[in-house]
């Protein structure tokens, strides 16, 4: 067996199998068995774009110290696909181990002499203990479960319990399933020795976090927001988004009494229909919002821009994944940021808000309704696929039972009374924030307007000052953003430096791990993670204060680099932009390698 390091609560499990084959379930086993164990852990599905029979892989980092990123690295691989299994092989790092179905053995020219190759005949086992052919193939990956619990020393109660909280009702399947690990649980024991020198123990304890994906949390915070409509069109990565809303809607907003629904779900014909139904809803006097991607946003951009001038709060919750055009469906990246930040034509600028993990998708879903009310205009949330499909562990979500909905300035019965004339687009606090009505609330409160030119009186005109005097005062209600949204978050290296990262969203276990690394080496850097587009003004100072910035996001062409070169021209030789965008969450090690290779060039 070739030497391999002991490391306890410290690996990374992948699982390669064929996608439709049952194998989501048992992954899910596994992770919630690391969890339950105390052990921190995440876990990251990278499956096709179709149904079934294309490979899938899941993998599942477990780390002491909470790293949560992807590291590059391959400690025991469970290659369960034929046809990735020399691809599955060459991924395990020297000293892991792979393990396979041995009911076929493979050729001895699909194996390597730095890693431990250990046979289980899964289809055997389950040919023979199970009768029935699907429940043969579905087995065959619970069966690996077992294997794994005993390589890895899982505790086989927790798996025990996890099943009947699963199966609460179906015993048939508790049974079956509980059979199919025992039979991979009792081969690993007696065949091997177990546990591995990578291996878990119980460790602490994670009653005070959960795991959850960014779209269940998102969905949930729409609902603490105030949602009451959702209007979509399915999409990947987003749909799961919508249905988890549903799901909390029919829970909270379902009166126990009547059953009478106090929401509207609403799928669109399109993208563009769906953005069509939320600006009306938020127009009405609803929060309304749109959970979507890359391809959605494209196609709602007209809307967009007619909430951005017309002045209709709206929320779209922007899932991003692999582009151009359709790209890679279930693969993600940070594609979108430009074309959020401006969508429509025209002159316009949106705000935007960077969730880093599940537990700030439900806080900023939240605060983006609170904006878009108090701005009056679009505002997006741009989560990804890795946040939002994959399983986090975050901290509980917490709530303030305080809190109350910031509808901004809508002008009720009472300050109309007041009033000699209420003037739509009249800016009279110097902010850029006009005053805004309800339908139906008071006649004095009517108006009538187009999306196209209007001046600040709400009237249609095609006169040019009228109208730059509106887009003028837009710019004014963009500065007055910058105090509104949330700030970016600083961390200070252990010693004074003029090194800085900059990063955003999913990006941010990566980079905290990173620094770790870098530090090792002697590279010491501050880190700046942005939260929201218009820069606050510790963005500006980050950039002022360090000689070299290297900005680190998920896309080919450093989208928030530009951003930041349009806001502060001055810095942009000192912007090194470190990208990743094969379509897989970004790994620590990406950023390890680029800005060392950097720091020893300029050297």
């Amino acid at each position: 067996m070739p030497a391999t390091q002991s490391r306890v609560n410290d690996f990374v499990l992948k699982i390669g199998t064929v996608n439709g084959t049952g194998s989501a379930s048992a992954n899910g086993l596994l992770l919630k068995a690391l969890f339950r164990m105390g052990v921190p852990v995440t876990g990251k599905n990278l499956f096709p774009s179709n149904i079934q029979g294309l490979p899938t892989w899941y993998e599942i980092r477990a780390n002491k110290d909470g790293y949560m990123s992807r590291t590059g690295r391959v400690d025991v691989m469970v290659a369960m696909n034929a046809q990735t299994y020399e691809k599955d092989m060459n991924e395990v790092s020297a000293g892991g181990f792979l393990i396979y179905d041995s009911t076929w053995p493979r050729r001895d020219v699909l194996a390597r002499e730095d890693i431990t190759v250990l046979g289980v005949p899964l289809a055997k086992l389950c040919n023979e203990n199970f009768e029935v052919a699907r429940l043969r193939i579905l087995m065959k990956n619970v069966a690996y479960v077992g294997v794994l619990a005993a390589l890895l020393e899982l505790d086989v109660d927790v798996i025990r319990n996890l099943l009947q909280e699963t199966f609460a009702n179906k015993k048939k399947l508790v049974d079956s399933n509980l059979k199919a690990i025992m039979l991979g649980y009792d081969y690993a024991k007696e065949n091997f020795s177990c546990p591995l020198p990578v291996h878990a123990e119980v460790m602490g304890d994670n009653s005070h976090n959960i795991m959850i994906t960014g779209n269940e949390a998102a969905g949930l915070g729409c609902l603490y927001a105030g949602a009451t409509v959702g209007a979509w069109y399915p999409i990947t990565p987003s749909t799961s988004l919508m249905d988890a809303f549903g799901k909390y809607c029919e829970q909270f907003r379902t009166d126990p009494e009547t059953g009478d629904k106090r929401f509207a779900i609403i799928q669109a014909e399109d993208e563009l229909a769906a953005a069509g139904i939320v600006l009306g809803a938020n127009w009405a006097g609803a929060r309304a919002f749109t959970p979507t991607s890359g391809p959605g946003i494209s196609l709602m951009s007209e809307f967009i821009g007619f909430a951005y001038y017309a002045e209709i709060p709206s929320v779209f919750i922007d899932v991003q994944r692999v582009g151009p055009s359709t790209g890679m469906p279930t693969r993600t990246q940070q594609c979108d940021v430009m074309m959020c930040a401006f969508a429509s034509h025209g002159d316009t600028r949106h705000p935007l808000l960077f969730p880093a993990n599940p537990k700030e998708c439900f806080e900023m879903a939240i605060t983006a309704f609170d904006l878009a009310d108090r701005l009056q205009t679009p505002v997006f949330v741009l989560s990804d696929l890795d946040i939002g499909m994959n399983d986090w562990m975050v901290p509980e979500l917490t709530w303030d039972d305080n809190y109350r909905p910031d509808r901004g300035k809508v002008l009720g019965p009472e300050e109309l009374a007041e009033m000699d004339r209420f003037i739509r687009y009249l800016d009279s606090d110097g902010d850029g924030i006009t005053y805004r009505t309800l339908p139906g609330e008071d006649p004095k409160g009517a108006y009538f307007t187009r999306g196209s030119g209007h001046n600040r009186y709400g009237a249609y005109t095609e006169d040019s000052d009228a109208y730059q005097d509106v887009l003028d005062r837009l710019l004014v209600k963009w500065q007055t953003a910058k105090s509104l949204v949330p700030d970016a978050v600083l961390s200070r290296a252990g010693q004074p430096t003029k090194l800085g990262i900059v990063a955003y969203g999913s990006s941010d276990g990566a980079v905290i791990e990173a620094r770790d690394r870098l530090a090792e080496r002697g590279i010491h850097a501050d880190y700046l993670r942005i939260r929201a587009l218009p820069f606050t003004s510790e963005v500006e100072d980050f950039l002022h204060n360090h000689d070299t910035i290297f900005v680190v996001e998920q896309n080919r062409d450093a989208q928030m680099r530009s951003l930041l070169t349009l806001e502060s021209a001055d810095t942009a030789n000192r912007l090194v932009p470190i990208l990743h965008y094969n379509g897989m969450p970004i790994p620590s090690e990406c950023i390890v390698k680029g800005i060392s290779a950097h720091q020893e060039a300029a050297a």
